[in-house]
């Protein structure tokens, strides 16, 4: 079995992985033994072993703040460092000023229902586009705007989907654009959180609907961009959007709950991007 030098994982405070951070091991005189990128996991291996020894484990990441930590190599030639947790630099509570767009391909917009009130059903919108301006002065002035295709509603099941997008509930051919404009943004508890305060228009209804956000952090991307990341919650019923449809089974279940979790896991790419195909 071959020996392991490095092992190491890689978080912000909230635990999400901090993707390509570059992990240096030196040694006591200060020589550098080894160089490593984390993967997108935030999992650092390097399958050379190290000299017996103590070592410092000096993390860096774009965005965030350096952070060391020790090492000790025993005869095996590993060395187990565990989590290493990167805080945001200068305290950096969201990106840089300016125009962000939303880049789908990594990023999602995911609905959760619960299902005979004993499971859930997770869908997802397949095609989106959206934009966040992040203002200059303050940032409580940020804005963001979305517009997702109705008719990319995916659960994994072709019936199901076709109910979805039916005058039942979406009515995609009526209504076939979801949309979100921003009114306003606050701090909420934490550096990194915020609610973001906006009117979506669904189902031909438009209703005031608050986002809690979580800033995930910023950083450099393999073809040369700046992408900035985050995580968004939020709570929608689907009687305020007029979808009141409802098969009730046995025993006076509800088949689809009228609650919905939505989740969103959102990268942006720094600039005005033109939209993807």
């Amino acid at each position: 079995m071959g020996l392991t030098g490095l092992t190491a994982r890689i978080r912000t405070r909230d635990g999400w992985a901090v993707s390509h951070a570059v992990v240096t091991v030196t040694d006591m005189t200060g020589t550098q033994v080894l160089r490593a990128e984390a993967d997108a996991e935030g999992a650092v291996r390097d399958v050379n072993p190290l000299a017996p020894g103590a070592y410092t484990v000096i993390v860096t990441a774009v965005g965030y703040a350096p952070a060391a930590a020790s090492a000790i190599v025993t005869a095996s030639g590993r060395a187990e460092v565990g989590t290493v947790t990167l805080a945001r630099q200068g305290g950096t509570e969201l990106p840089p000023p300016g125009p962000w767009t939303i880049d789908p391909a990594h990023s999602s917009v995911a609905a959760v229902a619960q299902h005979l009130g004993i499971s859930s059903v997770r869908g997802r919108f397949t095609h989106f586009a959206g934009a966040v301006e992040i203002a200059p002065d303050d940032v409580t002035k940020s804005r963001v705007q979305a517009v997702i295709r109705a008719d990319s509603i995916d659960t994994g099941n072709d019936m199901r989907d076709g109910h979805l997008k039916s005058p039942d509930f979406l009515d995609v051919e009526r209504f076939p654009e979801i949309t979100y404009r921003s009114t306003g943004v606050t701090a909420a508890t934490g550096s990194d959180r915020w609610t973001v305060h906006g009117e979506l228009g669904m189902h031909g209804v438009v209703r005031p609907v608050d986002l809690d956000l979580a800033y995930l952090g910023t950083g450099a991307d393999p073809w040369g961009g700046t992408r900035a990341a985050f995580r968004a919650t939020t709570e929608l019923h689907r009687d305020d959007f007029a979808m009141s449809y409802n098969q009730v089974v046995q025993a006076g279940i509800a088949a689809i709950g009228t609650t919905l979790k939505v989740e969103l896991d959102i990268q942006t790419v720094q600039g005005e991007q033109l939209p993807q195909a």
